[in-house]
């Protein structure tokens, strides 16, 4: 059966040292040459050098397992179909684009499950630093009550108590949420990809509902954490939002690099007073963000 150009893609994608770029580069030289998936993998290593500028070493370890990435990428595509899970890579037409506007190195590869309208919706985020205290926590509570009931859609993690705090005030509300994971589906959402992935938001939802909400990673669905994890997450959030709201910022810190980039990247960012420091940002072009909880 000849090799669909999804199947390549996804080979490429799973290849390690192939990123999005390469991806783009090559399918586009393919589509300009006419050549098809099958004459692609009938190349060799010196080809993959010559006429796709790959690495020496890249053009190898991918000429050496292309029969075992594409058998992998064929599974993993029906796979992914019976769970009800699409995977993206940075050379499809529906891959996020604001991610790339934002996150100088995209991941190449997303798994998406659940409403996937809400990648075309005003998203927001509320960031905040970790160890936050009670008083920061309502902040995060109220900023996030505040953008739902403007239409704003939540983009949000679900391991952090921060996260968790903008997480459970949607589902009070009923509104819907794009929640990015730093580990594999079945690992978050259990094996039937229903179960919500915090204790405190089964008080509310039992239920994951894909209906309602969108669950993005960077991690298969078989997966389980690594160690960029958390960075990856974390870059995945500021990526699809467009409105950053600042609670509690350390100075230096992660979520502080989130907002700069934010900035870089022409989002609308918000700095609490509560952050130390914060009028640094006020100078980079962030508007101050009132307390909420008076």
């Amino acid at each position: 059966m000849p090799v669909s150009r999804r199947i390549l893609t996804l080979a490429l994608a799973t290849c390690p040292g192939i990123g999005a770029k390469t991806i783009t580069r090559i399918l586009t030289r393919n589509d300009l040459l006419g050549r098809s998936p099958d004459d692609f993998l009938a190349l060799g290593s010196e080809a993959l050098r010559e006429e796709y500028r790959l690495a020496q070493s890249k053009a190898e370890q991918f000429n050496v397992h292309k029969t075992r990435l594409v058998a992998e990428a064929t599974q993993l595509e029906a796979n992914l179909a019976q769970m009800g899970v699409t995977a993206v890579t940075a050379a499809d037409a529906h891959y996020p684009r604001q991610i790339e506007l934002y996150e100088p190195h995209p991941p190449e590869l997303l798994y998406l499950y659940g409403n996937s309208r809400l990648l075309t919706a005003k998203t927001f985020c509320v960031l905040a630093s970790r160890n936050s205290s009670e008083q920061a926590l309502i902040e995060i509570e109220k900023s996030t009550e505040n953008r739902i009931l403007r239409g704003n859609t939540l983009v949000t993690g679900h391991d952090t108590t921060e996260y968790q705090r903008s997480a459970v005030t949607a589902l009070r509300w009923g509104a819907p949420r794009i929640m990015v994971l730093d580990t594999g589906f079945y690992n978050a959402l259990g094996d039937d990809l229903r179960q919500e992935p915090f204790a405190a938001a089964r008080l509310w939802r039992y239920k994951f509902d894909p209906k309602t909400d969108l669950a993005v990673s960077a991690v298969s669905p078989f997966g389980g954490y690594h160690r960029n994890s958390n960075r990856v997450r974390d870059r995945l959030i500021g990526g699809l939002s467009m409105i950053f709201e600042g609670i509690n910022i350390k100075p230096g810190g992660n979520m502080e690099r989130l907002l700069k980039l934010g900035l870089k990247a022409g989002r609308q960012v918000s700095i609490s007073e509560i952050s130390p420091g914060y009028e640094s940002l006020i100078d980079l072009g962030a508007e101050f963000l009132p307390l909420q909880a008076r």
